[in-house]
């Protein structure tokens, strides 16, 4: 999958789109929907976000779906339990089984909240590449020493999957997991081999990056952009949207 992520943050529809814009989009509209005390607002940008991704980004349905199911799954979960052990004013009772205002209106407010954040979050992601992202990041002067090490974790990520990836279709192809007594045996073998595997691909990646006269720095390549007065306009009326819909729904309850 993060590949994938990866595939359509070069590929997608909001490609040429400036990377400032995108950030200050996700980051701000995330930040007003965490804001909000009610579960409207919040709803309202996961739709928006969602329609933004599949519509203007042109990420497959499909995709976005899978993409989306975990979290989505962790929210329901969340809005489920809350609902049924917590408050004390039920609005629904069923063979014992109780749904309680209080708990309704809390978990729909941090599924919200939840689906909210992700879809931003998301649109980042989907949109994005991470080296414009640790560029944007440079020119607000955030440490370069932090950037170098999120980048060096986020290409450690890949080869740990690689390298679990292998592993594992060597294993199953010589029927390594035919059965639970072999699958336990594989999974422990795995778990063992990947850890030295993935040192020695580190210590490979770090003699490459020396053999090219690094010295310590990891020079940023995404491109020179700058965002445009439209862009900026269509993020405060946007944004702005947001606010008022925040200020005036900010007394409402479903339940």
């Amino acid at each position: 999958m993060n590949v994938s992520v990866d595939y359509y943050a070069h590929t997608n529809g909001l490609r040429n789109t400036s990377p400032a814009f995108k950030m200050a989009l996700a980051l701000i509209t995330m930040i007003i929907s965490l804001a909000s005390p009610t579960p409207l607002i919040p709803f309202t940008v996961a739709v928006l976000m969602t329609l933004i991704i599949l519509l203007l980004a042109d990420i497959p349905p499909a995709y976005y779906l899978k993409f989306a199911a975990v979290p989505a799954g962790f929210g329901l979960l969340t809005l489920i339990l809350m609902a049924l052990f917590f408050g004390v004013n039920p609005v629904w009772s069923l063979m014992g089984i109780k749904v309680y205002s209080d708990g309704l209106n809390t978990g729909l407010l941090v599924f919200s909240r939840i689906m909210g954040g992700f879809t931003c979050l998301a649109f980042l992601a989907l949109t994005t590449p991470l080296n414009e992202i640790f560029q944007e990041l440079e020119r607000l002067r955030v440490p370069r020493a932090f950037t170098e090490i999120a980048l060096l974790m986020y290409r450690s990520v890949f080869i740990f999957l690689e390298e679990a990836s292998v592993i594992y279709h060597a294993q199953d192809t010589r029927l390594g997991y035919s059965g639970i007594r072999n699958s336990y045996r594989s999974l422990g073998l795995l778990a063992g081999n990947l850890f030295i595997r993935s040192w020695l691909r580190g210590e490979a990646l770090y003699r490459s990056m020396e053999s090219r006269c690094y010295q310590g720095n990891l020079p940023s390549m995404g491109k020179q952009t700058s965002t445009s007065p439209g862009e900026l306009a269509l993020l405060l009326l946007f944004d702005g949207l947001l606010v008022l819909g925040v200020i005036l729904t900010s007394r409402l309850t479903i339940f």
